[in-house]
Order: structure tokens, then C-alpha cells, then sequence
């Protein structure tokens, strides 16, 4: 069937994830029930329509158990023809997850990890945003808005809250402290899934800029990887008040057809493998786009089929983690448990279909508007093991107003997943001009 608006899946195909992306609260009910349906406790600051409300995650044993008897269920494919990824995730490396999954993993470990950091709700332009917000315990703190990726999520910084708040207790000193907002992206986590089209990463930008105005600060700063740098970037172009500065660790330009120099080494490396992923890595980024909720089906119904889907993302981290799960050492601090914290953060609150629909949001915007240029300063890291390591070159040509770029020894696409000390580093190193 022929297209007849909005982008090709040849033009997604090339132009990669930029044109995909460019106190209780309980959830109780039917497994995969919206999380906007919980009940919530008593409201902490304003009233009416921006009123802030307590959130802890809770989830019933008869969901647990549900999950567990699904993986068991398995109806498992013939196993691949090749004998490395080229067909996709590996049956043994399937297989050896879901045996851990129903056996020997842990969610309540995870939930009381969570529900130890102050968990909020806030309704936004309709839509009930999930956030965690802890409070530095130092004078001057700085605010930073961290946003997550696909298939990440808040589960992403959690490692990294501890450093970036009380950094005195990590080794560092209390003027690199940051006041940290952690909001899900609406349809991700405990985030209200959107009953409306438009919640691109433009709008997720204006609901992030009203979140931070609604906590009461005058300025902070913003982070983000993966979508999470979609969505940063937005918020820079938007650049409502307060926004003093940014930090991104994935190039989406240069995954979007944007043209850059070839000339060295170091750019033809960056050139080949954004040509390696456009061509062998995004076959996820055209079903998000433009078929969101066909793969939805089974990413609803099947716990194996969800974990296959986001294990399938082709980056350094996650081929890595694969070899995890069939007892190599792990990647950084992307261990078993600690990755299936994210797979089952998305089985249960059933996000699976609604977190990809962001792509198809941003495959099909709904506003033909110019992107404004951006104006405030700009960090770059950018890791060894990201889809590419994006050239400072590159970097500077997106971005005019870069004052920080530097390329760590190690971490991967999710950064601060996987290296959260590392990533720590960065986003101080990154944010210490603009403190003043």
C-alpha cells in the first residue's frame, strides 16, 4: 500500500532515529491497565490542575505471577541460521533470559530500589507525567532535567542520582551538586499513556519546560541521550525561561541526512558506522514510525517477544548484554538484573506500543514550523561505544554554541545506564561554566 503523507519508510530507513524521534499511587488493576488510573495521595504543592501528587510503584503479586506464567508459556521460534546476530536476537540468548526472568529475578528488589527516591505525578496538557525529583542536600545546587530514551527509561539514571545529588559522597565536591528531575516520557513507565496524537518530542519539550516552571526554577540545565535527545534539543529551540544550557550524547543529525565532512580518519569512521546502522540497524525504527501498533500486538501479549524487540536495538551496550545473559562479564553496570528492572518496568505498566508511537509522532509531525536556532550553550560526550562517536567537527556544525566536548574511555548508548560514575563526570564537567 502506497504511502500518501508524511515521510517514506525508504526516507526513515536512511535518515535513521532523528526521523523517528527527530503518597501512593498503585497499580493494581488488569495487567497492562494505564498507570493514569492509580490512585494518588495527598498533594504536595498548588492546587487544581497543577497540583503535584506523591507516587510509589506497586505492582500485585497476581501480576508477578501472571508475568512469570507467560514467560513459561513461550512459544518459541526455529533457531536462526547464522551464527552471530545477523538475523537478529539469538534463540540461546532468548531462552537464557527468560529462564532468569521466571527464576531467579527479582522485581521487588527493583520496586523497593525505586520507591526509596521522592516519586511525583503532575497532570500536564492532559497527559499524567511521571517524575522523580530528589533534592540536593547542598547550597547552589544547579537543576538538571534528565530525559531518557527508547528502550530506556527512568531506570536509565537511577545509578546516577545518588553522584549527581550528594556528590560529596561520590568523591566529588559540593559545588558540582544538581538538584535532579527525572520525568517519564508520556506513554513510557508511570508516565499516562496520550489518548490524542501530536506528543512529539516538541510537545514532550513544552510539557518538560512547564514541569520545571511548576517545581519553581528559575534555572536549570538538561540532559539527554537517545530520544532523550530529541527531546533536549527541542527544548533548547523552544527555550523557555531558565533554560541555561544543555548536554547530549548522541548526534540525531547526523542520523537524519544531515551531510558532514569525510576527510579524517575519525570522520570516516563516524561516516561508516552511521551508514552500517541506517542500512543493517533500524529495521525497529520503520516498524515504530509507521507501524506502531502491529509490532504493539505482540509487545502487549508476549513478555519474550518485548524483551526480544528491545534487545534487538543495535548498539554496543545491548550486543554486549546479550552475551550477558549467556554468563560473559557485563557491560558495565548493565547487568541482568538491572536490564530486565527496564524490560519489566515496561511489561508491566504495559507501555510497550505507546512508548513506540513517539516515533510515529515524530515521523508525522503535525506542525511544518522551522526549528529556531539554539542559542544556549551546548555539551557534547561522546562515547566509544555509541551507535557512532560522533567527530567534534560534527558536533560543532549542529551546534555553534558548543563549549564542551570530550570523548570518555569507555560507556556506550545509554550512558548513564552503563557508566554512571563516568556519565557523572561529564554532566559536571559539562555544566561547571554555567553554575556562576
Amino acid at each position: 500500500m502506497t504511502e500518501t503523507s508524511g515521510p517514506t519508510r525508504r526516507t526513515v530507513l536512511q535518515t535513521g532515529v532523528a526521523a523517528g524521534i527527530a503518597v501512593a499511587a498503585t497499580a493494581t488493576g488488569a495487567l497492562g491497565s494505564s498507570p493514569a488510573s492509580a490512585a494518588a495521595a495527598t498533594t504536595t504543592t498548588a492546587s487544581g490542575a497543577n497540583k503535584i501528587r506523591p507516587f510509589r510503584a506497586s505492582f500485585s503479586n497476581s501480576q508477578l505471577l501472571e508475568l512469570r506464567h507467560r514467560i513459561g508459556s513461550t512459544r518459541w521460534p526455529s533457531r536462526e541460521l547464522v551464527k552471530d546476530r545477523e538475523q537478529g536476537v539469538q534463540l540461546a540468548t532468548a531462552q537464557a533470559l527468560a529462564k532468569y526472568w521466571k527464576t531467579k529475578y527479582d522485581w521487588r528488589r527493583f520496586e523497593a530500589k525505586l520507591n526509596k527516591l521522592p516519586q511525583f505525578t503532575t497532570e500536564i496538557d492532559g497527559v499524567d507525567v511521571h517524575f522523580i525529583h530528589v533534592r540536593s542536600p547542598h547550597k547552589d545546587a544547579l537543576p538538571l532535567l534528565a530525559t531518557h530514551g527508547w528502550p530506556g527509561s527512568i531506570v536509565e539514571f537511577l545509578d546516577a542520582a545518588g553522584p549527581l545529588t550528594n556528590p560529596t559522597a561520590h568523591g566529588g565536591k559540593a559545588s558540582d551538586a544538581f538538584h535532579l528531575v527525572i520525568p517519564s516520557i508520556p506513554g513510557y513507565g508511570f508516565s499516562s499513556q496520550p489518548t490524542v496524537t501530536g506528543w512529539d518530542q516538541n510537545r514532550i519539550a513544552k510539557a518538560w519546560a512547564e514541569l520545571m516552571k511548576r517545581l519553581g526554577y528559575t534555572k536549570y540545565v538538561a540532559q539527554g541521550g537517545d530520544a532523550g535527545a530529541a527531546v533536549t534539543d527541542a527544548l533548547a529551540r523552544l527555550a523557555p525561561a531558565g533554560l541555561a544550557g544543555i548536554h547530549l550524547n548522541l548526534l540525531l543529525s547526523a542520523l537524519g541526512g544531515a551531510q558532514f565532512p569525510a576527510a579524517t580518519a575519525e570522520e570516516q569512521a563516524a561516516k561508516a558506522a552511521v551508514t552500517l546502522f541506517q542500512t543493517t540497524g533500524s529495521a525497529y525504527l520503520s516498524e515504530h514510525s509507521f507501524r506502531p501498533e502491529t509490532i504493539g500486538y505482540a509487545l502487549t501479549d508476549s513478555p519474550a517477544a518485548l524483551a526480544a524487540w528491545m534487545l534487538d536495538h543495535d548498539t554496543d551496550s545491548y550486543n554486549k548484554l546479550s552475551k550477558t545473559f549467556l554468563g560473559a562479564s557485563p557491560s558495565g553496570n548493565l547487568t541482568r538484573d538491572h536490564v530486565l528492572d527496564n524490560i519489566s518496568l515496561y511489561w508491566l505498566t504495559g507501555t510497550g506500543v505507546s512508548s513506540a508511537r513517539l516515533y510515529w509522532e515524530s515521523a508525522h509531525p503535525q506542525s511544518a514550523t522551522a526549528p529556531a536556532a539554539i542559542k544556549v550553550p551546548v555539551g557534547f560526550s561522546a562515547f566509544p561505544g555509541e551507535i557512532f562517536q560522533a567527530p567534534r567537527s560534527w558536533v560543532e556544525a549542529t551546534y555553534p554554541t558548543l563549549n564542551y566536548y570530550n570523548k570518555p574511555a569507555k560507556g556506550g548508548h545509554f550512558a548513564a545506564w552503563e557508566e554512571p560514575l563516568l556519565f557523572t563526570d561529564e554532566v559536571r564537567a559539562a555544566f561547571r561554566s554555567l553554575r556562576k
